[in-house]
């Protein structure tokens, strides 16, 4: 039987607990390719071997053409070519087109993960219109034509989990911004676009390449500004039919039409504006709470999806669910960390996973890196589980030396 070929940077989570073990239920044998050979081999090394891969191989995976070239050696055109990073969107989608197999429009997936890209595209068709800016060095910060507006959000294009991304309020705190990411990414594009205000929401949807299917989203709950941690979200948008419609039309508009897309939009007072597209599964957690919450099957959904299955028609059900970040509040070494649990309560399941180990050093990022645990629930009502949230969270403690 051809394999399922999934191509990984760093080993995650939604890979090894998720999709390869998604496939091996399929009845699929798994091919991992990866630029991470040994940290990828050392992970599965602890994974049962019947939710292990049949092979990790060493490839170059944000090369496209090294991806076609390892999957030739393999015997050819395999079952199907997917990814799940950020990073990995663009180079897996190529080579899928070239074997003819399901994916996605590799220049939508460019657009998705090139933050500037997209603004520039949804902006020359007339979708949205929110002042942006891209430069790459102090030259650049010097010669943009007209004022930058503020408060302004400072970003690195290509970036991931809030990294980097700073809210500036003065002219001197966008190039200070500017100055940190270009230290640790020396020309890297940084973004500047002006500040949306209003509550964000997410959007997750499926596509088969024909229909797009929204599945719902999240309310996300933020760290006060200058910096951008999600701190928890809750199921359930509460969007109006016209809201959700605008925001499926943003996505057309960007590409958007198959496998997994988590968006992110902020409602302003002008409508819904589109913070970012990140073409794959949500991730932090969140596709766990609602591959079990909302009895989605999601991981094997999304693979049968690049096997060239058709989209499962309906919506899942509207269910309580939510989910709180523990997030470190300074640097040092931790001495403690609460045990995992599961319980299941007066009709609510909660889960907590710590993210740290006892001895591991914390450095403070101000971004969704900083995670100490985090903390999952469903069922009964949302006013309930905030209630067990708040008990479960007493019980939890870090220390750090």
């Amino acid at each position: 039987m051809k394999p399922i070929v999934i191509l990984a940077h760093v080993p995650s989570e939604p890979v090894t607990r998720g999709f390869v073990p998604a496939a091996r239920r399929l009845g699929f044998p798994v091919v991992l390719l990866t630029d991470r050979l040994e940290e990828q081999q050392e992970t599965f090394s602890r994974v049962p071997a019947a939710e292990a891969p049949g092979s990790i191989l060493a490839c170059d995976v944000f090369n496209p053409l090294s991806v076609l070239e390892a999957t030739l050696r393999l015997g050819g055109r395999p079952a199907a070519l997917f990814s799940n990073s950020d990073h990995l969107q663009t180079s897996t989608a190529l080579a899928a087109s070239y074997h003819g197999l399901p994916g996605k429009d590799w220049t939508a997936a460019l657009r998705a993960k090139n933050k500037a890209e997209m603004r520039r595209w949804l902006a020359e068709r007339g979708v949205e219109r929110v002042w942006h800016a891209a430069v790459a060095d102090e030259q650049g910060l010097r010669e943009l034509e007209g004022p930058v507006p503020l408060p302004c959000v400072v970003k690195p294009a290509e970036g991931v989990a809030s990294e980097q991304v700073q809210l500036a309020r003065t002219h001197e705190e966008v190039a200070a911004s500017c100055r940190d990411i270009w230290r640790v990414r020396p020309g890297q594009r940084v973004v500047l676009e002006e500040y949306l205000e209003g509550p964000l929401v997410t959007l997750e949807t499926l596509g088969d390449g024909e229909r797009l299917q929204v599945l719902g989203g999240f309310r996300t709950h933020l760290s006060p500004p200058p910096y951008f941690i999600e701190k928890e979200a809750w199921w359930g948008t509460g969007l109006t039919a016209r809201q959700e419609e605008e925001m499926v039309a943003v996505l057309r508009a960007a590409g958007v039409g198959f496998g997994a897309c988590h968006t992110e939009f902020v409602l302003t007072a002008s409508g819904p504006r589109v913070i970012e597209i990140n073409y794959r599964t949500i991730g932090d957690s969140r596709e766990f709470l609602l591959d079990e919450a909302l009895g989605l099957r999601l991981f094997e959904q999304v693979l049968r999806l690049h096997l060239g299955a058709p989209l499962e028609p309906g919506r899942p059900p509207e269910v309580a669910a939510g989910i709180r970040y523990f997030c470190a509040e300074r640097p040092g070494v931790l001495t403690r960390v609460p045990a995992a649990f599961r319980r299941v309560e007066d009709g609510l399941t909660l889960m907590f996973t710590p993210t740290r180990t006892e001895g591991a050093q914390v450095r403070l990022t101000n971004s969704n890196r900083d995670y100490l645990g985090v903390l999952r629930g469903f069922g009964g009502t949302q006013a309930a589980l905030e209630r067990a949230f708040a008990r479960a969270g007493e019980e939890l403690r870090w220390e750090l030396k």
